[in-house]
């Protein structure tokens, strides 16, 4: 199973040899390729061979390109996740509104309990009582946003009164370096599950080509913003990425079993198709995590 997040952060050629990651710098370090989860490739000194692009995208690791500021710039998705693609498109494209209204109005419920959980440890029980309320009046595809209303509540509870999702502080520099590392791995299983990151449930953005990615890491955002808030980033340097990759190997508990945050990820993914094909919202299965 695989299960290493590795980054890849200087000069090096990478190559493949007997199902194993080569790393060839003054020194050759080699990875077998089953035990890889997700490869950051952090620097833009890094050569890659073809083959190991192919065998990489068909063994379906993430793989995540960033740019000369270290930022993600772009990723590697297989052309075809599944034996049934087609199929499962032909199933996304018919999914009900209603029934996409009621999945959307069930992750906003859920990604705000995450975020009051979230403010029960920054100590703001005042605001958490706030958010506990708005999660209790989202209704159908939250019509009255009480997403947005929390989400003014909550940042200004970790961060700070003045703190704006707008700036480029160091904090919002983290926070969206964070959330990528989250769109990869929702990306990686959409796709592994035979459906198409374009087409989402509420988000249709049509230049955006993780519409659906977008919809579903809602609840998982909150991980991030615990890292974060512990962290107090002053810039974004590299102890501050590191520990942002590793929101990945986190444990939280789904379906009553402790799991590493990139299994959990698959759980709850495929729970949302089973509801979404079955119209069945009780098939949901989301993580809790114990702050």
């Amino acid at each position: 199973m695989s299960w290493r997040t590795v980054v890849i952060s200087g000069r090096c050629k990478l190559d493949m040899s007997l199902g194993y990651l080569q790393v060839r710098r003054e020194d050759v370090v080699r990875i077998h390729l089953s035990e890889i989860g997700t490869l950051i490739v952090e620097s833009t000194a890094v050569s890659m061979t073809a083959a190991l692009l192919v065998e990489l995208s068909r063994r379906k690791v993430k793989v995540l390109f960033c740019d000369e500021q270290r930022n993600p710039a772009a990723e590697l998705m297989p052309c075809y996740g599944s034996y049934d693609a087609s199929g499962k498109l032909r199933s996304q494209i018919a999914w009900p509104k209603a029934r996409k209204e009621l999945l959307w109005g069930a992750i906003i419920r859920e990604k705000i309990r995450r975020q009051q959980a979230m403010l029960l440890y920054a100590h703001e029980a005042d605001r958490a009582r706030m958010l506990e309320e708005y999660a209790g009046r989202v209704e159908g595809a939250d019509a009255s946003n009480r997403e947005g209303h929390a989400a003014k509540v909550y940042f200004g509870g970790l961060f700070g009164a003045g703190f704006t999702r707008a700036d480029g502080s160091a904090i919002n520099q983290a926070l969206n370096f964070g959330y990528a590392i989250l769109l990869s791995a929702f990306n990686r299983e959409i796709v592994a599950n035979g459906y198409v990151t374009q087409l989402g449930v509420f988000h249709d953005n049509m230049l955006n080509p993780f519409n659906l990615a977008c919809d579903l890491m809602e609840p998982y955002r909150p991980l991030v913003d615990r890292l974060v808030y512990d962290l107090q980033p002053k810039e974004m340097n590299k102890e501050v990425r590191l520990g942002l990759i590793d929101v990945l190997n986190r444990r939280v508990t789904i379906c009553q079993s402790r799991q590493y945050v990139s299994n959990a990820i698959k759980i709850y993914c495929k729970s949302v198709f089973r509801a979404l094909e079955e119209n069945d919202m009780e098939e949901l299965r989301f993580y809790s995590d114990e702050l």
